[in-house]
């Protein structure tokens, strides 16, 4: 029995929310999540997403979700392929948001991941966020 107990408490504190974190920000600035969307651009062994196709997306899809503002860079990187197992390298874009943190953004940022997916081959979008102090 002491064993059932444990796992279950393993499992209570793992899928438990973490209580919200109260940030305190300097003078001038206010807590928000800082989003970082890592994109691939490759459909199989050649470029499919071009500039063009790259461009409609953030006019079409990120901009009417997040209008305040964003970044894009471009990055060349490599992950491995989980039907393969084999290393795979491309080039990419990286799409930082900084926003409140709230239920409909972070919906946004799902729903942004699943179309991008879906209309470009793709097995993942790495998401990556962080906690920040922002000033504007």
């Amino acid at each position: 029995m002491p064993f059932a107990f444990a796992i279950t408490a393993l499992i209570v504190l793992v899928i438990a929310p973490s209580p919200a974190i109260a940030r305190v920000c300097p003078a001038g600035s206010e807590p928000r999540i800082s989003a970082e969307l890592y994109f691939g651009r490759s459909i199989g062994e050649s470029l499919g997403v071009t500039e063009e196709t790259w461009a409609k997306f953030v006019d079409e899809d990120v901009t009417p979700r997040f209008p305040d503002g964003l970044s894009v860079f471009e990055i060349k990187g490599q992950w491995r392929d989980t039907g393969s197992g084999r290393i795979v390298r491309e080039t990419g874009k990286v799409l930082k948001l900084v926003f409140t943190g709230d239920a409909p953004g972070k919906a946004k940022v799902a729903e942004m991941v699943e179309i991008y997916k879906k209309r470009h081959q793709q097995q993942s979008v790495l998401v990556t966020t962080a906690d920040v102090c922002a000033a504007f």
